[in-house]
Order: structure tokens, then C-alpha cells, then sequence
């Protein structure tokens, strides 16, 4: 259980978080086994911070993503939001948080309504909240300029703007009912590299003017580290590293964290990535993950007791977390 700061407030708090799905089979559609999407996931992101959740596909950080939405139901775990316990909330009960709770979609294409303009998409969510024809009008003039869209355009369909534009419709259609919380699913990950850049100053910019907490999803070590404050490092429904971005990057612990790190490219080829592995091999299937480590099978590190005892989560300093037996306080 991380416990970064435990008498603070937070924005949200996930705690033993697991989501499992059932493969049926048969005539009868039995439960044959059940995917271990989430295996009990800990974190926390303070009022106005990023948490970056980072990951190879598969690995989980949608689902995380989707359960903090309440777009799924967990299994087991809290998710705490502004101190309020919301995991088991009904969908009445969830109906005056979801303003507070929002996202930005991966796909910057099929996340618009084709047959909605782009005006109409963002009047939805102003709508919900209750504001008159005048006033959505004004509200959506404002949120177009804030992610540097021409107020003009409002009756133009997503069809007619490039990819780049439509991520910034959806960033301003999130914002439109004022979150405070807003989850990014690899928003900049279906963009070309000179646009992602543009994306993510874009997300800085609108959390230092607005004050927003983000739950920032990637498979990017380099977009994480650059609009993240904290990092969670995810691998098969398991947190296997939890700290500080900085300190993450200068003083990385799991063999998993050093893999990663290893793609990511470095300006410097004397610093401490030169002596990083590469990742190698295929990530076990999630059915039947393996059991003590899950990350044993692919680690060039492992040895007889990581595949027969199950690693907690432990502290290795105030502010750094790890889950490996390798690594001593």
C-alpha cells in the first residue's frame, strides 16, 4: 500500500484497485478463467498534479482508467475521490460526479460525432449543466479559444479539421463542465510527433490556468516524464514502480523501469542509460500470469525465489516505491 502522504488531501486515491474478467465456455457459458486485468493497484494525485501511468499495451492502464470513470465496476479496491469513496456508487448516485470526473480519448477521430459539428459536441456537456442558449454560446467561444481553436469554426464538422484540431475539440470538450479531475487515455499517441508536442504543452498550460488534477495514461516514458509529477510504472495489472519523476528518472529501481528507460532516447550516451537492457520477450498472458513476480520470465535479474514467493509492495525511501526482491531499503 503506497502511503505517500496519508494525512493529506487528494484529489483521488485508488487502493487495492482489481478488475478481473470471466472468459465463459461451454453450452452453459461457464467461467473457464478470468483475466487478471487489474491486480490490485495502488496510487494517488494531489489537487493540481499529474500522475503519469505508464506501461506496455496490455498492461492494464486503460482498465485503470475506465474503473476510475466508473465506465467499469471494480471487483475489489477503493477509489477514493476528494475523500468520498465512489467504487461502489450506482449510476443515480454517480450522475452529479460526472462533471467533476472527465476524459480525453486516444483517438482524436472516432471520438467526435461525424454527424454532430464541432459547436454541437462541446454544447453537450453545457447543456448537461444546465446553461441557456446565450450562455453555452459565450462558454463555448471561450473553451475554443483556451485550446487554440477560431471561435469561427464552431459550425464545422470533425471531418474538416486535422488531427491535432480534433484532439483540441476533445480537450476543450472535456473542460466544458469544469472537472477537476480529467483522465488523458494516450492522447497524443495517434498524433505525429510535432503535434503530440503541441498537445502536451497544451495540457501544462490548462492545468497551470485551471488548477486540474490528471491521471495521464502512456506507453511514452518521455510524455510522462515531461507533464507528470509523479510516475506509477504498470506491468500486468501489477504497479511495479511508484515515485517522484525526477527521482525516477536519475534513480530507477525495477529491472522493469530500467527496460523501459532504455528506449526512451538519450541526448547523452555516457549517462546511466547506456548500461540499461532492453527489453526482450512477450509479456505472459494474463489468464495464467506467473506466479511470485510477474515479471520473472522476462528479467535479466531473476533468480530462484522471485518465481516462488509473491513481492509486496514495499518503500524503498520516503517517496519511492518498488515492487522487486532486489531491492533493499
Amino acid at each position: 500500500m503506497v502511503e505517500t502522504g496519508k494525512n493529506n488531501f487528494f484529489t483521488l486515491k485508488v487502493e487495492g484497485l482489481k478488475k478481473y474478467f470471466p472468459i465463459h465456455r461451454g453450452f452453459l457459458q461457464r467461467v473457464a478463467a478470468r483475466v487478471k486485468a487489474v491486480d490490485g493497484v495502488d496510487f494517488e494525485i494531489e489537487p493540481g498534479k499529474s500522475l503519469g501511468l505508464v506501461g506496455e499495451s496490455g498492461c492494464g492502464k486503460s482498465t485503470v482508467g475506465r474503473l476510475i470513470l466508473k465506465l467499469l465496476e471494480p471487483d475489489a479496491g477503493k477509489i477514493i475521490y476528494k475523500g468520498r469513496d465512489i467504487s461502489h456508487l450506482t449510476a443515480k448516485e454517480m450522475r452529479p460526479l460526472r462533471q467533476e470526473i472527465q476524459i480525453v480519448f486516444q483517438d482524436p477521430y472516432g471520438s467526435l460525432n461525424p454527424r454532430m459539428t464541432i459547436g454541437q459536441s462541446i454544447d453537450e456537456g453545457l447543456r448537461c449543466i444546465g446553461l441557456s442558449k446565450g450562455m453555452r454560446k459565450s462558454r463555448r467561444d471561450e473553451l475554443l479559444e483556451m485550446v487554440g481553436i477560431w471561435p469561427g469554426s464552431a459550425d464545422r464538422y470533425p471531418h474538416e479539421f486535422s488531427g491535432g484540431q480534433r484532439q483540441r475539440v476533445g480537450v476543450a470538450r472535456s473542460l466544458s463542465v469544469n472537472p477537476s479531475l480529467v483522465i488523458c487515455d494516450e492522447p497524443v499517441s495517434a498524433l505525429d510527433v510535432s503535434i503530440q508536442a503541441q498537445i502536451i504543452n497544451l495540457l501544462k498550460d490548462l492545468q497551470d490556468q485551471l488548477g486540474l488534477s490528471y491521471l495521464f495514461i502512456s506507453h511514452d516514458l518521455n510524455v510522462v516524464g515531461y507533464l507528470s509529477d509523479r510516475v506509477a510504472v504498470m506491468y500486468l495489472g501489477h504497479i511495479m514502480e511508484y515515485a517522484g519523476t525526477e527521482d525516477l528518472f536519475e534513480r530507477p529501481l525495477h529491472p522493469y523501469t530500467l527496460a523501459l528507460l532504455s528506449a526512451v532516447p538519450k541526448v547523452d550516451a555516457n549517462g546511466p542509460s547506456a548500461a540499461f537492457t532492453p527489453l526482450s520477450g512477450d509479456v505472459p498472458s494474463p489468464l495464467d500470469p506467473p506466479p511470485g513476480c510477474k515479471f520473472q520470465g522476462r528479467c535479466p535479474e531473476v533468480e530462484e525465489r522471485c518465481g516462488n514467493e509473491e513481492i509486496g509492495f514495499n518503500r524503498f525511501d520516503d517517496d519511492h516505491w518498488v515492487r522487486c526482491w532486489k531491492v533493499n531499503p
